[in-house]
């Protein structure tokens, strides 16, 4: 059972974009990725939404996600997120162990 976590940033102009930049080229994202339990730590651009940024964050157990939160990571992640005036929603959902059947025959490999 995997805890997924859609964050989706959004702020005026360019600033959620620059947001995940500073966040990856500061070396934040790949010490968040280092972390026990983390499964993905992924940035993506909404094709029909230049202002906002989804973070898709997966981590192995809700105990993983508390010690991320407790993390010296955190206080950088809140940093760059007021530099940048950035707005959140959240989406959170927990993963089932195995695809049902029924499903599977609209899976493409």
């Amino acid at each position: 059972m995997a805890i997924t976590i859609n964050i989706y940033y959004t702020g005026e102009g360019n600033s959620a974009r620059e947001f995940a930049n500073e966040m990856i080229q500061s070396g934040t994202v790949e010490a968040i990725r280092a972390e026990e339990g983390n499964l993905r730590y992924e940035y993506f651009f909404p094709v029909e939404d230049a202002t906002t940024v989804l973070l898709i964050d997966s981590w192995k157990d809700q105990a993983s996600i508390d010690v991320h939160h407790d993390s010296p990571m955190m206080k950088t992640i809140f940093s760059l997120r007021k530099k940048y005036n950035l707005r959140m929603k959240v989406e959170r959902y927990i993963s089932e162990d195995s695809i049902p059947e029924k499903d599977k025959a609209f899976i493409q490999d």
